[in-house]
Parts: structure tokens; sequence; C-alpha cells
């Protein structure tokens, strides 16, 4: 990929730290206490289409998520942590193998309480960048001063596709929609939260309390492209149990490794009170107020430079 001139990647490495600095500064007035967790781990939590990096007998985390939530069994109510993580197999336009996240969590919440996290907090970091609340990516624009549209993902399906969200998953043809004829749509005008995914793809989500087929996930979007990935958590460790080792199922139907079942957090997550959580793209939400062409114009070094 073609890599920004040095004066280009200086100003995006100097918007970059004052975006960072920003994002700390709004969960710490919010009463967050920052967090650091080993990056190094045994087990990372099994997903079907992503893939950990291995770091001899262990792994290099791909999310801080499963040490965080231990940390909430432990007691502590308001966490964050901004962190490096890494996946295998990952790089393009608009990923990187190792990469930036952000992590919040929040003890008593649900995922309607990150929704509006999500949108004080784009606001906030679209303040320290000379476009402000009016984003441009590409062409694509978004007001982020607007309320973000709320779109459940059944309704995505029949308004971006010819099937439904079931039909979808019954074609195996779920992600592929999702990412060619839905995605697109997202967060243009303004942000969209895409919510209330089918428990299939709700990952360590809980179920929706009227609906069992649904989980309270929701991903964001700004100007086409996926920002953050929420979710009122899971506590119930016998359901988590029987959900990882269906993921570890299809990781080794499919010739990947199944990972290790990560018992310690299983052992914690019975004392984890209800709480909602959320990975959010750094490198991402750097590119996309800067209107940078790839995620390579935001960040020190690529791969390929080293």
């Amino acid at each position: 990929m073609a890599v920004s001139s040095p004066e280009r990647r200086k100003a995006a490495l100097l918007a970059r730290s004052r975006i960072i600095t920003t994002i700390r500064r709004f969960f710490s007035d919010r009463g967050f206490l920052e967090v650091e967790t080993p990056c190094r781990i045994p087990a990372p939590a099994p997903e079907s289409y992503i893939d950990a990096l291995p770091s001899r007998e262990w792994y290099l985390q791909t999310s801080p998520e499963l040490a965080m939530k231990r940390l909430l069994a432990a007691g502590h109510e308001r966490i964050f942590q901004v962190c490096r993580c890494w996946r295998d197999g990952e790089r393009g336009r608009f990923h990187l193998p190792e990469f930036t996240m952000l992590e919040w969590y929040r003890s008593g919440a649900d995922y309607h309480d990150l929704m509006t996290d999500c949108e004080e907090l784009l606001r906030t970091a679209g303040a320290a960048v000379p476009a402000g609340m009016q984003v441009s990516f590409q062409g694509i624009c978004a007001d982020l001063s607007l309320p973000a549209e709320r779109l459940t993902v059944r309704e995505a399906f029949l308004r971006h596709t010819r099937f439904s969200a079931d039909e979808a998953l019954a074609r195996d043809r779920f992600d592929d929609l999702m990412v060619c004829e839905i995605e697109p749509h997202l967060g243009v005008g303004r942000p969209t939260i895409l919510m209330d995914y089918p428990v299939e793809r709700g990952a360590l989500a809980r179920r929706t309390a009227g609906d069992p087929t649904v989980a309270e996930r929701f991903e964001l979007y700004l100007c086409g492209v996926e920002l953050a990935n929420a979710f009122s958590e899971l506590t119930d460790p016998v359901e988590q149990r029987e959900r990882f080792s269906k993921t570890r199922e299809e990781r080794r139907l499919a010739g990947k490794d199944p990972y290790p079942v990560p018992e310690k957090f299983l052992v914690d997550l019975a004392a984890m009170p209800p709480a909602a959580g959320i990975a959010f793209g750094i490198d991402r939400l750097v590119m996309l107020l800067l209107d940078a062409e790839a995620i390579d114009d935001v960040v020190a070094f690529t791969p390929e430079e080293l």
C-alpha cells in the first residue's frame, strides 16, 4: 500500500495523539479507572472468524475482554483501557495485524448505556480535530452532532437485501451480505447503531429478555465503516461454556486451532455483576476523522516498513 508523505504522516500522528489524549480525558472525567492487563494470555475467547497469534505456548490477545471482565468480577465498576491487540491474517485498507483498541466496561449497565457513551465519545473526539462535528470520509459525510440512527439487524436485512436475517443465516450468507450490501449504507449522514443481532452472532452477549433468539449486541458505524462492537454481557458461566464449546467445535471443523478453554475466566464470570462492554477501534476512528485513504496513514509504522 502507498505510504503517506513524511509531512502528512507527522500531521496524522499529532492529531492521533490529541484524539487519544481526549479519549482518556473523556473517561477520566466520567469516573472510569484506566487499567492495563497482560497482552500475552493463555487462552483467547474462541471466535469463529478471529484468529489469535501464538506466542510460544500462549497467545497475543485479540482483545483485553476476558481480563477486563475478571476485573469487573473483582469489584471494579467502571474501567477502560487503550491497548495493543493482534489478529492473525488481518491486513487491508481498514485492517492491521497489530492495532490499537479502546475497551470500556460498566457494571450495572446495558448496551443502551453504551450507545449513549458512543454518541458522546464521537462528539468529544470530533472536537479534537479541525473538521469538528462534520466528518467527511472519502466523499461520505456524517454529522456527529446528530443522534445516532438505531437500526435492528432484522430491519437492516429487510431494508438492504433480498433476504431476512434468518434466511441469510440458513443460507450461510449472513456475513457476506452484511459486508457487501448492508455496511455501505450505515453511518451515512449520521452515525448508525446496528443492534439486536441473532443469538448465533451474539458471541459473549446476553440474550434479550423478550426474545431469546436475539442477543443484546450492537455495532457502531460511521461513513460505512465499523468502529465498535458492544454487548450487554452474558454473565451465566454455564451458557458461556456452551457457547465456547460450540465455537471451538466450529474452529476445529474449519481446521483451525480451537484454543484452550479460558477456565479462570469462566470461574470468575459467576461473580460478575450485570454489565456492558465495548471494543472500539482507535486506528479506524483516527482514519475517519482525518479522512485518511488507508489505516496505514495514521500509524507510525506499518508491518511492511519494519
